[in-house]
């Protein structure tokens, strides 16, 4: 049997402790700090927001420095009764401030462009249904068999999901 130094069974357990201690101490005005910081970089924006047609969806992902990420969860296409779902990921996308963009991959010779905003909806609260709205522009670009590229654009207003629902609470 190998025995474990000393040190490692004492330091673990106080560190873990201490942690706790300090983190119980943390003022809630902090907390409300954190939160505040959390909007003002785009991290609140996060979340899960309603697309095109009920049961469709946007995923938005906001990470330290505005980096973004995503995709687009929607059914395959409106001649195909699969009801296949097809994810769109984000191949590029960007927030500046309040201001959204992103273009999504080509899958099945359709792709996506959004230049919009992010804006406070009705809800009051982060748990709130329409906490945050994706308003802009939608443009739905397709290339048929000679290669020809037609695109559609159209207003949109993407609503966010309650948090528990996309399984994503707010911090």
């Amino acid at each position: 049997m190998r025995k474990r130094p000393l040190f490692l069974c004492l330091y673990l357990p106080t560190l873990g402790l201490l942690s706790s201690l300090a983190a119980a101490q943390q003022p809630a005005a902090t907390a409300t700090q954190n939160q505040a910081a959390s909007e003002n970089d785009g991290r609140a924006y996060s979340g899960m927001y309603t697309f095109l047609k009920d049961g469709e969806f946007l995923q938005l992902s906001v990470e330290d420095h505005d980096r973004v990420s995503g995709f687009i969860s929607r059914y395959e296409d409106e001649d195909n009764e699969s009801g296949s779902f097809i994810d769109q990921f984000f191949k590029t996308a960007k927030l500046d401030g309040s201001k959204l963009s992103f273009t999504t991959k080509t899958v099945h010779a359709v792709w996506f462009d959004f230049n919009g905003t992010v804006e406070r909806g009705e809800g009051k609260n982060p748990g709130d249904e329409a906490y945050y709205v994706l308003k802009g522009t939608l443009t739905t670009n397709s290339t048929d068999a000679e290669g020809k590229i037609s695109s559609q654009k159209r207003e949109v207003e993407f609503k966010s999901f309650p948090r528990g629902i996309s399984g994503q609470e707010h911090q």
